[in-house]
């Protein structure tokens, strides 16, 4: 499997999706602070860390 810029994104908003939804189905805290909060702050950090991955994989297939 090759991965793309669309599969790899892709991957990341299920990875995000599959959290939300188990944690939204939980119960643990309010959906509503769930969507406003936690949600966006997943995918801050997923995209930031996507980031930073796909730097350093270009990093370390040039050197």
């Amino acid at each position: 499997m090759e991965f793309t810029l669309p599969v790899a994104l892709g991957v990341l908003l299920v990875i995000v999706a599959v959290g939300v939804g188990g944690l939204a189905a939980s119960g643990v805290m309010a959906v509503g602070t769930i969507m406003m909060m936690v949600a966006p702050s997943m995918l801050v950090f997923g995209l930031v860390a996507f980031g930073i991955g796909v730097k350093h994989g270009e990093f370390r297939a040039t050197a």
